[in-house]
């Protein structure tokens, strides 16, 4: 008998999380963090990690399409067979080897790439901030966390705005639209107003 060697979370990215359960026979509604469908229609091993817990458990993916209009991915996994049994998945996320990743065309990138690189303006060489995450909302934003702001500045992924990434530097420039900077700034120092309820 051959035990299998666990698999590290530094050698696996996240692509997606589980969001609510789907119907009454186990399937369930995934928000995808990928650009690549293949990563829930293609049957096969994925890795779930469950909030909370140190280290990933070995799934195995039997289906998975699509949902038109929802933005979601509906998948089933095999032992998940019931309502119940999708719903105790929910916020989990489903992750795959880092190694395992399709090739891209010149200009595409991997979103766990972009995590972490500074950024700068590109006329000035200011330095801007942080990229956190990366969004999806028909262009992609890249969420950028600027030293002494509460909130970040949203700048789109487009090659116009963001036409240098240099992921060996560790470095994105940007070419911001006038009014773009200070509006995040704006938006970003304001105090929001009181609401009642």
């Amino acid at each position: 008998m051959s035990i299998a060697e666990p698999v590290l979370l530094n050698d696996l990215m996240e692509v997606g999380k589980i969001v609510s359960a789907h119907g009454i026979r186990g399937e369930m509604r995934v928000y995808p963090s990928t650009d690549f469908p293949e990563r829930f229609e293609k049957k096969g091993v994925r890795w779930l990690l469950r909030p909370g817990q140190p280290q990933a458990e070995e799934i195995k993916l039997l289906k998975g399409y699509f949902q038109d209009g929802k933005g979601l991915y509906v998948i089933q996994v095999q032992g998940v067979n019931d309502r119940n049994g999708a719903e105790a998945l929910r916020g989990c996320t489903i992750l795959v080897p880092k190694d395992d990743r399709p090739s891209l065309d010149k200009g595409e990138f991997h979103v766990s790439d972009l995590i972490g690189l500074t950024v700068y303006v590109q006329e000035s060489q200011a330095l801007l901030g942080i990229v956190m995450s990366v969004l999806s909302a028909g262009n992609d934003l890249l969420e950028v966390k600027v030293k002494g702001q509460k909130l970040p500045v949203l700048i789109p992924f487009v090659n116009e705005i963001v036409p240098i990434v240099n992921l060996k530097n560790k470095r994105i420039e940007i070419t911001p639209p006038p009014g773009l900077l200070e509006l995040s700034t704006t938006s970003s120092t304001e105090e929001p107003d009181d609401a009642d309820g």
